[in-house]
């Protein structure tokens, strides 16, 4: 069975709660004040079971002082209910909440004038004409206008029937995003503890789903479900539902807390929106000023960045700015909210979070984020703009799906399709697991091609650049996995070749001159030589009569030859000759099956068995140990 939520709307003591009563049978005023002093304070919650649609009504105060109590039910509602007193006509607060629902993008809804039978035909005209000003140009311009009486039951059928009629063009509510609840009201029941309530705006809750209190990060679990009153093992979007929950108090819930599944959305201080000024705002909205944000269920303070040079929005005018709020509120992008000035309360402006997670602004980027947020403003909420958007503005950190999630509230399966259509059109690369923009990732490429470059002119003799070195040079700031993205990337299109630890371009040739040829075989020849006597590199040098003061350029020849594996770096300073060492090797092998099972050898043993001192027999035994030749076993080795 379809459901829709139908908000009221209107003027205090303009019959809205009466209306609702007449209808449903339910009174919304649950508050003793409420019943003490005749007027709504809080919202109110009511049912209309039409056979094939059930109408959920949220009830609202009209007093100007509870706008902010108005402004938490509104925030869920598919149609609204403008009520008008045919007694009073058009008033302060019927103008404030018809300019709120107008700002929220209510789509669709009626106007009904109560009351009827208080007046004659002839103020029943003047209130008609009012309502045709206040309506013309806005989504209730064409809608219909109904005559009714809560006292005498007059009209209340007719009104039935366009009720039936709106919900047919209520538009489906997304299936495309995970579950959300702002909590409008909370309270403990006896034999069930915290209760809260709300308008689930989006996705499903099923009885036994872990889900998380928003923005404390409380997890709770969910004990059972209620749609007006009747027990439901599942709740869809469009509901209002009341959520048993387990695993917290209600003293821990408050009015604005956002109910989602478990890890998978998370708060947020700054926004980017879309701002509609009012026409009849009494001022501009300017930069540094400071509002009240209305968003879901959550009131909070803020101070506004217009993003635009004159730092100002005019009466009427539309605009980008960037909200920075004093607490963390849950928000995703398309949500709807409202402003309010701080002092003198009044309904200013509304608009959309373009960016629920957006970082600060710094003046020499406006221009950009301008640029960026007005073509995502201009897509209308469409996805793939936004998953263009997130990448583009992650620039080179890139994004992983998590990250997307989280600050889309879309489900798992959207993003994939999304992420595919994005990547098949070249406008994103899936980098080992995190999306980045095509465009940032080309010039990655191009920036680690350059410095590749740039190290093979300053080292011509060196092999290549270790990987580690060139991530740490710069691109540490981008994550691991787009880095090994781009080195598979650029070696698959030969644009690098990859050999172990080292990278290098596939034009880089070692071309040793005449005199850079002969020291690397004076020195190949006096390792070569010592055998596993090996002098220390500086003795190396001596014995080749070089000069100490070119040890630097000696030491990168001699890179060359243990690069190319004719030499082995035991220490730091002794070198050996490979097949030396490979030729003790066997020599241990053949010791150790000489002296089964055990297999151990002393530092006494090693060093006849090879014919050294103790000045080489502790570093080659450290040696093996390293390359797991040998094990240590107290103070002897046993050969693996």
């Amino acid at each position: 069975m379809r459901s829709i939520i139908v908000g009221t709307a209107g003027h205090i003591d303009h019959g809205k709660t009466s209306l609702v009563r007449a209808l449903t049978g339910v009174d919304a005023d649950r508050l003793p004040e409420e019943k003490r002093r005749g007027i709504t304070i809080d919202l109110g919650f009511a049912e209309l079971d039409l056979g094939d649609v059930r109408i959920g009504f949220i009830d609202v105060p009209g007093h100007e002082r509870f706008v902010k109590n108005m402004l938490a039910g509104a925030h869920g509602i598919d149609a609204v209910a403008l009520v008008i007193a045919a007694d009073e006509g058009v008033m302060p607060q019927t103008r404030e909440h018809f300019d709120i629902c107008r700002l929220l993008n209510v789509s669709t809804g009626l106007v009904v004038i109560t009351k009827t039978d208080t007046v004659d035909e002839e103020l029943l005209a003047l209130v008609r004409l009012e309502i045709e000003e206040l309506v013309a140009d806005s989504f209730l311009e064409n809608a219909p206008v109904l005559l009714t009486s809560a006292r005498t039951g007059s009209g209340l059928t007719q009104l039935k029937e366009a009720l039936r009629e709106i919900s047919a063009r209520v538009p489906a509510r997304s299936e495309a995003l995970i579950a959300r609840l702002p909590i409008d009201r909370a309270f403990t029941m006896r034999g069930f503890g915290a209760v809260v309530t709300g308008t689930l705006i989006a996705g499903s809750i099923t009885e036994g789903d872990e889900m998380e209190l928003l923005p404390t990060g409380r997890r709770v679990r969910v004990r059972g479900l209620q749609v007006h009153g009747q027990e439901r093992a599942r709740v869809e979007a469009g509901q209002r539902t009341a959520v048993n929950l387990g695993g917290v108090e209600t003293a821990f819930i408050e009015r604005g807390n956002v109910l989602a599944p478990a890890g998978h959305l998370f708060s947020t201080q700054i926004i980017d929106a879309e701002i509609d000024v009012l026409e009849n705002a009494s001022r501009s909205l300017r930069s540094r000023a400071r509002v009240r944000v209305h968003i879901c269920a959550t009131e909070t303070l803020a101070r506004v960045r217009v993003l635009a040079q004159d730092g100002e929005i005019a009466a009427g005018g539309r605009d980008l700015v960037q909200l920075r709020l004093k607490a963390p509120i849950v928000a995703l992008p398309e949500d709807r909210f409202i402003l309010r000035s701080y002092s003198p309360l009044q309904t200013i402006a509304g608009g959309r979070v373009l960016d629920a997670h957006a970082t600060k602004h710094r003046a020499r980027d406006i221009d950009a984020a301008r640029a960026r947020l007005t073509d995502l403003a201009k897509a209308q909420g469409g996805f793939r703009a936004r998953f263009k958007y997130l990448i583009e503005t992650a620039a080179a950190r890139g994004l992983r799906p998590t990250e997307v999630l989280m600050r889309t509230g879309w489900r798992k399966e959207i993003l994939d399709r999304i992420a595919a259509e994005a990547i098949k059109s070249n406008e994103a690369v899936d980098a080992d697991g995190v999306y980045i923009a095509r465009a940032s990732f080309v010039n990655l490429s191009s920036a680690l091609l350059a410095e590749i470059k740039a190290h093979h002119e300053r080292e011509p003799l060196a092999r290549g650049l270790a990987r580690e070195t060139l991530r740490d040079r710069g691109f540490a700031h981008i994550a691991p996995e787009i880095f090994r993205a781009l080195l598979a990337h650029l070696e698959k299109t030969n644009a690098l070749v990859c050999e172990r630890e080292f990278v290098r371009l596939p034009t880089h040739n070692l071309q040793l001159s005449s005199a850079d040829a002969e020291l690397q075989n004076n020195l190949m020849g006096i390792y070569r030589a010592a055998q596993l006597e090996a002098p220390t590199f500086d003795e190396a040098l001596l014995r080749a009569r070089v000069d100490l003061n070119k040890r630097h350029h000696a030491r990168k020849i001699l890179q060359l030859l243990i690069d190319r594996g004719e030499l082995i770096a035991v220490t730091n300073e002794l070198f050996f000759d490979r097949d030396a060492l490979d030729g003790l090797k066997a020599k241990l092998r053949s010791y150790a099956a000489a002296h089964e099972p055990e297999r151990l050898i002393s530092v006494p043993e090693f060093k006849d068995l090879a014919g050294i001192s103790r000045k080489y027999a502790i570093p080659l035994l450290e040696y093996f140990d390293r390359a797991r030749v040998t094990l240590r076993t107290g103070d002897k080795r046993k050969v693996v």
